[in-house]
Formats: structure tokens, C-alpha cells, sequence
């Protein structure tokens, strides 16, 4: 009989406690259910904490901002570059879908001509991704917390980078161990061929990373290819090298030198005939050692009436223009 007190009194305080508990909180649902004398269930149904949003500070609002602006005006400037092109191949009666670059230069040239002699000042029509600076994308949160792990050394891409080739280092000479292990040598069938090739140059380095990089930090990565390149195993790894190397144009092929011809004076001369300039014809004739005087049919610069016209002739060769 005592115990059978002692057992209701229990379950009384047990549910006094929850009741009270639930009064504090407020937050939580108690439901206390009695299907027998001896026994009691419980159930607690908690709400979900409520989710603190966490505040944004004013920079990155602004930065977020900003980055939006920008996406939105390269979407408005590449949609103009489309209708243009279209545009100008329309004008050209050619193919819009297979209009290159190539033919926008031409097809810019042929409808603009210009006596500019810079030809960063003459008109251009180029891709906006060419025409405005990469940025970088967001690299950090609404809270500040970086994507990258290497974000706080200031120049994320460029350390990834040097990781990355140290990392495929690595690999080849592990690679390299395993086979000596087994007694196997590299195919030299699929050697890695350099020739004509170089590694970029420190400014495309930079438009590759979009990060500007020091002299010394250029030579580092310099180096790193080199031993990655030096690897027998350095083809393993082909598809990662060939990201960074740039084929050697090779002049001699492109540009057909003349040889020199010898006047009855025995000077060396070379002429070059049918010279195009806009519906002008011209053949040209430079001679070495020269007096530095320009002949332009029999006449000296004073020939061209416009300054414009003179300042497009070099005044350090001696050439005889006939038109």
C-alpha cells in the first residue's frame, strides 16, 4: 500500500514539473496522457528554435551591389555585341552564326577606313570580354566567410596554382619511383615535345588569374613548370602543362623577306611593287646605305599636301614612291 503511494506521488511531481516547465518556456507543447492508474505518457512536442538572422555589414552589401551591376551591365553589352555582329554580317552578306573575329576586323576596315597610324586608335569592334577587365566573383558569403582556404593570403588563385603544380610534381615522381621499382622505363614515344613553345607571358599569366603578381612570384611559377616540365613522365600530365604554354610564332615562316638587289652604284636596294593603299597603287624602293632624303616622284615630302600623309612616311629611309 506505501508503495503503491509512493508511486502516484511520483507521478504527480513528474507532472507538476513538466507543467511547469512548459509554462516557463513557452516555446514547447506538453501533453500529458493517463491510460492507467500505475502509468503515465508523456509527450513532448518541441518547437524549432527560432533561426537569428545574422546581419550583413554595410561593405558587403555595397560589394554585392556593385558585383550585381556589373553582371547586369556585361549581360547588356554582350547582347549589343551579338546584334551588332548580326548587324555587320548583314552589311557583309555573310553568315551571322559563322561571322569570326577575323571577319569583324575586316568587315570593320572595309567600312571604316581610317588614315590613323595608330591602330589602337582606329575603330574597333571587339567582344566586351575583351574590352573591360575581368572581375573576380564573389569570394565570400553574406557573413564575410571566404570561399577560398587560401583567401587570406591575397592572391587566392595564383598560390592555388603553385599547389596545384606541386601537387602534379608529386605525382610524376611517385610515378617515377613505381616504375623504377618494377624496372619499367618511360615511353619515349610520348615524350612531352616543348619545342615552339613557351611558357605565358607574365601579363596573360595575370588575365588568366585575374591577379596581379610580383616579378619574383612570376619566377617561382616559372620554375615550378620547369621541374614539372622536366619530368620523364611530364606527358602524364599533358592536358595541365598545355593550359600554360604558349606556341612560339615563328616570323621566318610569315614574313617573306626579299633578298637585296645591287644598283649601279653598288648600293643594296630592295623595291616592293604594287603597293596597296586604299585605291592608291605604289612601288617602293629602298636603298641602304641611303642619304635620308625622300623622293616621292621626283619630289621630296613636301609632296603630300596633308601633314597627316607626311607624318606616315619615315623620315630615317630613303624611298622612291612612284605613282
Amino acid at each position: 500500500m506505501a508503495l503503491r503511494v509512493f508511486a502516484l506521488n511520483l507521478i504527480k511531481t513528474n507532472r507538476n514539473l513538466l507543467q511547469s516547465s512548459g509554462k516557463i518556456n513557452g516555446g514547447c507543447s506538453v501533453q500529458v496522457v493517463t491510460s492507467a492508474t500505475y502509468a503515465t505518457q508523456v509527450t513532448v512536442e518541441a518547437t524549432p528554435a527560432a533561426v537569428q538572422k545574422q546581419k550583413v555589414s554595410k561593405a558587403m552589401k555595397a560589394y554585392l551591389k556593385r558585383a550585381n551591376e556589373h553582371d547586369e551591365f556585361m549581360k547588356t553589352q554582350h547582347l549589343d555585341f551579338q546584334i551588332g555582329k548580326r548587324h555587320l554580317a548583314n552589311m557583309m552578306g555573310a553568315d551571322a552564326e559563322t561571322f569570326t573575329q577575323e571577319d569583324i576586323d575586316e568587315a570593320i576596315a572595309y567600312l571604316f577606313p581610317s588614315g590613323l597610324y595608330d591602330k589602337r586608335a582606329r575603330p574597333a569592334m571587339r567582344s566586351p570580354d575583351e574590352v573591360f577587365p575581368a572581375r573576380k566573383a564573389a569570394e565570400f558569403d553574406e557573413t564575410g566567410r571566404p570561399f577560398h582556404s587560401m583567401f587570406y593570403t591575397g592572391k587566392p588563385n595564383f598560390f592555388q596554382l603553385l599547389h596545384d603544380i606541386v601537387t602534379e610534381t608529386k605525382k610524376l615522381n611517385d610515378l617515377e619511383e613505381r616504375m623504377l621499382r618494377r624496372g619499367n622505363k618511360p615511353d619515349d614515344n610520348q615524350k612531352l615535345e616543348t619545342a615552339g613553345f613557351q611558357l605565358l607571358p607574365k601579363e596573360q599569366l595575370e588575365r588568366f588569374l585575374v591577379e596581379h603578381i610580383a616579378d619574383i612570384e612570376y619566377q617561382s611559377f616559372c620554375s615550378s613548370m620547369d621541374r614539372l616540365i622536366a619530368s620523364p613522365y611530364a606527358y602524364k600530365s599533358r592536358a595541365f602543362i598545355e593550359r600554360f604554354l604558349k606556341p612560339l610564332i615563328d616570323q621566318s615562316k610569315q614574313l617573306e623577306v626579299p633578298k637585296p638587289k645591287i644598283d649601279e652604284q653598288g648600293r643594296q636596294y630592295v623595291t616592293t611593287y604594287e603597293c596597296l593603299r586604299k585605291t592608291a597603287r605604289a612601288d617602293v624602293t629602298v636603298r641602304l646605305p641611303g642619304t635620308g632624303k625622300i623622293t616621292i616622284n621626283g619630289q621630296d615630302i613636301s609632296y603630300f599636301s596633308m601633314e597627316q600623309s607626311r607624318e606616315q612616311v619615315s623620315v630615317e629611309d630613303l624611298i622612291k614612291v612612284v605613282l
